[in-house]
């Protein structure tokens, strides 16, 4: 999206959706919508996604994505609506609605469009207004960030962000213990905005942004890991939950988010039975990350 100039815009949107299917769509909206949002209705108990684009970008990207969640989900999809966006003012109001954000007690997201004086005690990392997704806002990042600041003493030499989005997780680890970080993607749009973040942190040299899936890839799954973030979806995270206890070495931990509380039972379960012990649940709003840890 053009931060400076923006074209026509449109909001689009979900209703009715059960709790569930809330992160599959969500993700599925994210892969053409740079600004995602979700609203529970208490009346219905039900959620409702608003995301906003320029108008018909990614349309043959999405509708498959948007299958595909239902799909993962077992719903049927429910309607698309879009509607159109007045553009002038837009980014003046994007700029205003992302504001600095202290997390935790270390980490600080300064928006690029505000002064960056020097902070003492704090791991400050610039990002885009422009770009909302992995901005730092969201239950899940605040949540593994906040998880990262309880296990940054053991020092970890080894670390793989699968899922980086932003690369907002693999800069904070990169910037605080200054190790270098893998930092994987499904989205080709992810390793670059990832790439760009770096560069515009000084984080180049420590940032390896990688296209793959997951464990799929060769340079992902060759070796082990201290410190793994999977801030994906609750059932990507139940699939490969051996795959990350294979791969993380004795005493290392995981950071895994991308779950609703109600989920966290399930994928709880399925890593417990590989063989990772929890150390903490930390719960911001409806979202829930899980810091665990492998005995040795």
């Amino acid at each position: 999206m053009n931060r400076r100039h923006p074209q026509t815009l449109e909001t689009l949107s979900l209703d009715g959706l059960p709790e569930h299917a809330v992160p599959a769509f969500e993700s599925a909206m994210q892969t053409v919508c740079p600004s995602v949002g979700y609203f529970r209705d208490e009346a219905t108990d039900t959620w409702r996604l608003e995301a906003v684009r320029e108008t018909g970008v990614g349309d043959d990207e999405l509708m498959p994505a948007l299958v595909l969640a239902a799909a993962l989900s077992g719903i049927e999809a429910p309607e698309l609506r879009r509607e159109p966006v007045e553009a002038e003012g837009w980014l003046a109001r994007t700029l205003q609605s992302f504001p600095e954000q202290e997390i935790g007690a270390r980490v600080l997201i300064r928006p690029t469009h505000l002064p960056n004086p020097h902070t003492y005690g704090r791991i400050v990392l610039r990002l885009d207004a422009g770009l909302a997704f992995g901005s730092g806002e969201h239950g899940s990042t605040r949540g593994c960030l906040i998880g990262f600041e309880g296990v940054a003493h053991r020092r970890p030499r080894r670390i793989l962000d699968i899922g980086t989005g932003s690369g907002i997780l693999a800069m904070a680890a990169a910037r605080h213990l200054r190790r270098p970080v893998l930092a994987t993607d499904i989205e080709p749009w992810s390793v670059r905005i990832t790439e760009e973040n770096a560069r515009l942190n000084g984080l180049r040299n420590l940032i390896r942004p990688r296209l793959a899936d997951g464990w799929r890839h060769r340079a992902v799954r060759s070796g082990t890991y201290d410190l793994v973030f999977a801030n994906i979806l609750a059932r990507p995270l139940c699939s490969m939950a051996k795959s990350l206890a294979d791969h993380l070495a004795p005493g290392g931990t995981a950071i895994l988010a991308g779950l609703l509380g109600t989920q966290v039972r399930m994928v709880l379960a399925a890593h417990r039975r590989a063989g990772l012990v929890l150390e903490r649940r930390i719960n911001q709003g409806a979202w829930s990350a899980l810091v665990l840890r492998r005995r040795g």
